[in-house]
C-alpha cells in the first residue's frame, strides 16, 4: 500500500480507511491493555496517535518502540474521541526500521539549545526544529514566487571569485595549492600561477557585483544562494557562511527601491502567517509568545523612513534623557545594533528603513547624494548632515536590527572612480565592474538580505545559529 503523510491522515476525515504511515516515535506509553505511540514524519508539527491492542502485537517488538524508534505502522483511520486531535489510527501491524538506544541524544525533554548544537545531526527531528525548517522552506518558496510574479530574473553568480565586493578582505581562499610548499617571488608574496585559476580566488561573501551585471542586461534580477564570510564573530547574529538574497534593478531610483524593500519583506512574513500557522502557533507557545502578533504587526504597518542624521538626533536626545548605551552613537559613527533596536522597538515601534548614511562607512559602489566632498547637506526636517553621505536604504526590524542592506549605486563612471582613487583601492580584478559604467551604464539599484536573519525575525528565534540545518562559525565546521 503507498505510504500516507501525516499531514494528510490528519486531515483525511474517510474514517474506516486502511492507510499505511511511517515516521519516527516522538513518544510510547502504555495504559492497561492498550499502548498510545505518537508518530510524526515530518511533514507537519503534529503527531498522529497510533493506538496499539497490546494483546494482538508482540511483547518484545513493543518493548524495542522507543523515542527516536522508526516505524512502518498499517491501521485503520478512525474518529479520535481525544480532545485536540480529530483522527487516530487504530493499528492492525507494526514493522519497525530502525530502533533507538538509550544514549540518541533527543531522548530527554528540555535540552537547551546550546546542547542540540552539539548534536545538529539530530536536532532536525524535534518539534522546534521541524518547525523551523519548514518555515525556512516557505520563506524560500515565498522569495521566489514574488520575484517571479513581478518580473523579476533567478540569475546564479558565481561562488568561487576573485573579486572582493565589500572590500573587508574577509574571505575564504580557495586553492588547490600545496600549503606546506608555497612558491613565492622576491618580495615573499604567494605565486598562484600554477594554482587551478591561476590567480588568487577566493569564496564569494555577495552577489551584488555580477549581479549589477545581470541588471544592465535583463533590467531586473535577483540571486538567491550562499555567501562567505571569514570574520571572527561570535554573536548570535553572525555566521560565516549564510544565504543572500540580492536582487538588482536597472533605471530605479531611491524612494522605488525602499518601496521594494518594503513590499518583499511584508509579502514573506504575509506568506508565513498565512502558509506556516501550525507552526508559527507552536513556536508562538513555545518560543516567544508575542512572535505572531509582532508578525502581523509588520505586515500591517507603514515603514518609517528615516535620514540617518535625523536618527542620530533621536539617539542623543535619548541619552539627554538618561538612555544607557554601551556604544557611541555620533554623526559618522556606524550605528550598533542597540542603537538600530532602539529606534525600531522603543522610539518608532515599527521597522524603519535608514536612509543617506555618511560616506566613510559605506561601500565604494553607493550613490552618493547632491553633497560637496567638504561640506554637508540639508536631510529630514532641515537636520544639517556634517558630511557627504550615501543612498543607502537599510531595513531595521524589531529583535533584529538590520535584516535588508540596500543602496542606490553609482553610475557614473567618473564619480565611480574618483571614490575608489579616494580610498586607495586596487581594481586589479574589477576591470569587468568599471566595464557597466564605460558601456551603456543606466541608473541602479539593489539590496542584500541576509535569509537567516529573516528566518530569525519569522521564527522567533535568539540565536542565527539555530534558523540553518548545520552552522559555520569560527572553529566549528562539524556535520
Amino acid at each position: 500500500m503507498k505510504r500516507t503523510k501525516i499531514i494528510d491522515v490528519l486531515q483525511d476525515t474517510q474514517y474506516g480507511k486502511t492507510v499505511d504511515v511511517c515516521g519516527w516515535v516522538r513518544t510510547h506509553r502504555s495504559s492497561k491493555a492498550v499502548d498510545f505511540i505518537a508518530l510524526n514524519d515530518g511533514s507537519t508539527i503534529k503527531n498522529v496517535q497510533v493506538v496499539v491492542d497490546t494483546a494482538k502485537v508482540d511483547e518484545e517488538l513493543l518493548k524495542q518502540i522507543t523515542t527516536g524508534a522508526c516505524l512502518h505502522v498499517t491501521g485503520t483511520l478512525v474518529e479520535s474521541p481525544a480532545q485536540g486531535q480529530a483522527s487516530e489510527i487504530q493499528c492492525q501491524a507494526i514493522e519497525i526500521y530502525g530502533t533507538c538506544g538509550a544514549d540518541y541524544p533527543m531522548q530527554k525533554k528540555g535540552q537547551s539549545f546550546e546542547y542540540m548544537r552539539q548534536h545538529a545531526h539530530m536536532r532536525l527531528r524535534t518539534n522546534t526544529f521541524g518547525a523551523v525548517m519548514r518555515i525556512r522552506h516557505n520563506m524560500a518558496m515565498a522569495i521566489h514566487t514574488y520575484f517571479h510574479q513581478h518580473g523579476f530574473f533567478y540569475f546564479h553568480t558565481p561562488l568561487i571569485t576573485a573579486s572582493d565586493c565589500e572590500g573587508a578582505g574577509n574571505m575564504f581562499q580557495v586553492t588547490t595549492k600545496n600549503l606546506y610548499d608555497l612558491k613565492k617571488d622576491e618580495e615573499g608574496k604567494i605565486i598562484y600561477d600554477d594554482d587551478f585559476f591561476g590567480q588568487q580566488t577566493s569564496l564569494t561573501v555577495s552577489g551584488q557585483l555580477e549581479g549589477e551585471l545581470g541588471a544592465t542586461a535583463l533590467g531586473a534580477i535577483y540571486t538567491f544562494g550562499p555567501t562567505f564570510r571569514a570574520e571572527n564573530s561570535n554573536t548570535p547574529r553572525h555566521l560565516a557562511e549564510f544565504w543572500m538574497i540580492e536582487p538588482e534593478i536597472a533605471f530605479l531610483d531611491q524612494e522605488e527601491l525602499m518601496d521594494l524593500e518594503e513590499d518583499f519583506i511584508k509579502y514573506c512574513v504575509r506568506w508565513a502567517l498565512d502558509n506556516c500557522c501550525d507552526d508559527l502557533e507552536f513556536l508562538n507557545k513555545m518560543i516567544d509568545k508575542t512572535l505572531i502578533q509582532r508578525l502581523e504587526s509588520v505586515v500591517d504597518t507603514q515603514f518609517v523612513r528615516l535620514p540617518y542624521t535625523e536618527g542620530i538626533n533621536i539617539l542623543q536626545e535619548a541619552i539627554k534623557q538618561g538612555k544607557k548605551f554601551e556604544f557611541p552613537c555620533n554623526w559618522g559613527d556606524d550605528l550598533a545594533s542597540e542603537h538600530e533596536r532602539y529606534l525600531v522597538e522603543e522610539h518608532f515601534k515599527k521597522p524603519v528603513i535608514m536612509t543617506d548614511y555618511p560616506r566613510a562607512f559605506k561601500s565604494f559602489y553607493m550613490k552618493q547624494n547632491q553633497d560637496t566632498d567638504d561640506g554637508g547637506s540639508v536631510g529630514y526636517k532641515g537636520a544639517v548632515a556634517p558630511g557627504p553621505t550615501m543612498q543607502g536604504t537599510d531595513v531595521l526590524f524589531p529583535q533584529i536590527g538590520e535584516i535588508i542592506g540596500g543602496s542606490v549605486r553609482e553610475e557614473s563612471y567618473d564619480k565611480l572612480m574618483g571614490e575608489i582613487k579616494r580610498r586607495d583601492m586596487d581594481m586589479t580584478h574589477l576591470w569587468w565592474y568599471i566595464d557597466t559604467r564605460r558601456f551603456g551604464t543606466c541608473p541602479h539599484a539593489g539590496f542584500g538580505l541576509g535569509f537567516e536573519r529573516l528566518i530569525l525575525f519569522v521564527t522567533g528565534m535568539q540565536n542565527i545559529r539555530d534558523v540553518i540545518p548545520f552552522p559555520r562559525t569560527p572553529k566549528n565546521a562539524e556535520f
